[in-house]
């Protein structure tokens, strides 16, 4: 298996941490976490070694998440600036048309990405995800005050707890198996500077995310909004979801599977997080995606 190492992008002011692993000369897969999650949860998919034998995999930690720098005192996290962080990362590598794997939040914002800059994708794997959250437009001047009021309440990220209750904490969250859960949490804590032990002598932790992660977004896209980005991605497209997850995934799959004819589907036993759950039979997709891609291009 390729070692897996850190890696670090410097987007102007902000720098953005990675996991990778194979040649970095191979042609690259850039895969994109889902919110409040991190790089690794690719690690199961990165420890799939014939993968990387091809590609240079790269598992990026998205802007407050993980190691990478939270966004500046008087920013906040818009959706679609996480497109613009794209769209700086691509040219920061002049990286051609790449191959992208992302997953719940990161597959909308790689959605949006691949409508807006269909040049920049060879293909698009959606993990768990398909389409955009959205909200009638008569909602919209109840979102704009529900999301800027939210911002004024603020948050404290720098309470301590120990790395098991953090584990508790996220497992009371979501179906994450429990292994699943410390991939995450580990990249998602910092040992508290001072390094003090609670009255149980174990070390004590606070988050590495931005608090203001949580603040309620002031605006959603309106389903013909979300509708017509998803309408306008051409690329090679695959949809690799559990039986058991997010139910807007087969609602969407209902409603919006006929405006996007390249669509390929693939069901598998698992929930949210069935990347994580299945990296097997996702290296496999993922493989033979890839080879039916390049034999269609090359013909």
């Amino acid at each position: 298996m390729d070692k897996i190492a850190p890696l670090n992008f410097t987007l102007n002011n902000l720098t953005l941490a990675a996991l990778a692993c194979g040649d970095e000369n191979l042609p690259p897969v850039l895969c994109l976490h889902g919110y409040l999650d991190n790089a690794a949860s690719f690690l199961p998919l990165m420890q799939q070694s014939k993968l990387c034998e091809n590609q240079r995999i790269i598992a990026l930690d998205w802007p407050g998440h993980g190691h990478s720098d939270h966004r500046s005192a008087d920013a906040h996290y818009h959706f679609l600036d996480y497109v613009s962080d794209l769209v700086s990362l691509f040219a920061l590598n002049d990286w051609p048309a790449i191959d992208i794997v992302a997953h719940s939040m990161g597959a909308m914002v790689a959605s949006a990405f691949a409508a807006a800059f269909p040049e920049k994708v060879k293909s698009l794997t959606l993990i768990d995800s398909l389409g955009f959250i959205t909200a009638p437009a008569e909602q919209a001047t109840k979102q704009l005050r529900d999301g800027l009021l939210s911002r004024q309440k603020g948050a404290n990220n720098q309470r301590s707890f120990t790395e098991a209750t953090a584990v508790k904490a996220r497992l009371h969250v979501c179906d994450l198996q429990e292994s699943h859960a410390k991939l995450i949490i580990n990249r998602s804590i910092i040992n508290q500077a001072s390094n003090k032990q609670g009255l149980d002598n174990k070390l004590q932790y606070c988050w590495r995310s931005d608090p203001r992660l949580r603040t309620i977004s002031p605006y959603r896209l309106t389903m013909a909004q979300g509708q017509q980005l998803l309408s306008d991605i051409k690329c090679p497209l695959q949809l690799f979801y559990g039986d058991k997850g997010m139910s807007l995934v087969t609602k969407a799959l209902a409603t919006l599977s006929a405006s996007l004819p390249q669509l390929k589907v693939i069901k598998v036993s698992g929930g949210h997080h069935v990347h994580m759950e299945q990296p097997e039979k996702l290296s496999l997709s993922l493989e033979s995606f890839y080879r039916d891609n390049k034999i269609k291009t090359s013909v």
